[in-house]
């Protein structure tokens, strides 16, 4: 059947500074990593959705794949996509949009912000550093 609603707020709550909010009232329930959202699921509608943001190339990609997959309800469509959770979409692909979602918004962190989440973006070097 797919991934109900309580099971992915569940597995989106075990990333590393993951936590719920209301910043709109009682919907949709947003999840947020230092205060910047990465995921906004509502709960009301017939089946639910999860809006997630994805890189634009691979936003389109999965719209071409999946029918349960539209461009961002309510968001930027070029960086948000929005998932029916019908259960078309299987829960590996379903957890890996959520971790792409999650590692988008915590790249653009300040480097303060991702250290005090315990996490590091791989130092960046020019070609021909690499033996420095």
């Amino acid at each position: 059947m797919g991934m109900d609603v309580s099971t992915l707020v569940k597995y989106i709550l075990t990333k590393k500074g993951a936590y719920k909010d209301y910043p709109f009232g009682e919907a949709p329930l947003v999840l947020k990593v230092a205060g910047k959202m990465f995921a906004l699921i509502d709960e009301r509608g017939d089946p639910p959705s999860v809006s997630l943001k994805c890189d634009p190339v691979l936003a389109e990609s999965l719209r071409q794949q999946y029918e349960a997959v539209v461009p961002g309800y309510h968001l930027n469509k070029t960086h948000w996509n929005t998932v029916r959770l019908d259960g078309t979409v299987p829960d590996a692909d379903l957890k890996a949009m959520v971790g792409h979602s999650y590692d988008a918004v915590v790249s653009k962190l300040r480097k303060a912000e991702r250290e005090a989440l315990g996490m590091q973006l791989a130092p960046f070097r020019e070609q021909g550093d690499a033996g420095r």
